[in-house]
């Protein structure tokens, strides 16, 4: 019985049916074939190496590339500037001066305005440049200075609308107007003061990134790709939030998310449409 069996000339495993062709004009092609496939194998064996080192390192390799993402406002940085909000403080107490005595809080009318004034100084003294330092002391500062602020301005708004109401104020359209407008544009400065103390747990809190979620929703959060990478909000981010909700009697491109924001701009819209639509209306009557 012979050892072997032969193929047949249509055996599929025939030798020379599977073996290289002889050299031809479309071998070279084939090697050259054959030479991509090996790069394209070099090259993914190359890549996995990578990833494997980099997975090895752990943060020391992907900590710093994540880092370059991160947008500024969600991470720590230096602090925004006294001296913005410190304009700002100046221009609202220097505004309750010209108000007459009847819609002032404490007389004579520069009583409290000087009261306001060395709060201001002394928040000043105490942190003149970067508000980035946590302290208690400071904080409560700042609060009740805007706290006293807000207060005036209230009471000031409060007799001027019970007065038209009354039909006690607004005998002349020059005063009135220029009382709105003053009471007006304190209530603009002050609540963007409240919005910038209270917006992710404050100035200081912003800085240390201590509040990943932020009661006001800013276009630049949503849509980082439109902003510089260092990019966050500062006060006259939040002055302008005042201003347009103090105009449009409602949010419009700053949405805000937590229940104080939402209340905080219902009350300064509410506000802002009474004394407007009052004194305006008394101020055409008079004008007539």
């Amino acid at each position: 019985m012979p050892d072997t069996e032969k193929p047949g000339p249509g055996d599929p495993w025939a030798p020379g049916r599977h073996s290289d062709p002889p050299p031809g004009p479309d071998r070279p092609a084939r090697e050259d074939g054959y030479e991509h496939v090996l790069d394209g194998i070099r090259a993914l064996h190359h890549r996995m190496s990578e990833l494997e080192r980099l997975a090895s390192a752990g943060d020391r390799a992907v900590a710093p590339a994540f880092r370059a993402v991160v947008p500024a406002w969600r991470r720590v940085t230096r602090g925004e500037p006294r001296w913005h909000v410190a304009i700002a403080a100046a221009a609202a107490i220097a505004l309750q001066l010209p108000l007459p005595g009847r819609l002032v809080l404490f007389r004579p009318t520069w009583l409290l305005p000087v009261l306001e004034a060395a709060m201001l100084l002394l928040l000043i003294a105490l942190n003149p440049t970067r508000i980035d330092r946590e302290s208690s002391a400071l904080r409560w500062l700042a609060l009740a200075l805007a706290g006293v602020i807000s207060l005036a301005n209230a009471w000031s708004a409060g007799q001027l609308v019970a007065g038209l109401i009354r039909g006690t104020e607004g005998s002349t359209a020059g005063p009135l107007l220029s009382s709105g407008a003053v009471i007006w544009l304190t209530n603009v400065i002050v609540f963007g003061m409240w919005y910038w103390e209270f917006d992710r747990g404050g100035p200081v809190a912003r800085a240390h990134a201590t509040h990943a979620c932020p009661d006001l929703l800013f276009p630049q959060m949503t849509s980082p790709d439109m902003a510089p990478a260092d990019w966050e909000p500062a006060f006259g981010d939040y002055l302008y939030v005042a201003f347009t909700n103090a105009t449009a009697f409602s949010p419009t491109d700053v949405m805000p998310l937590s229940r104080w924001a939402k209340g905080a701009m219902a009350l300064q819209a509410g506000v802002s449409i009474v004394t407007v639509a009052l004194v305006i209306a008394r101020a055409v009557n008079v004008l007539r």
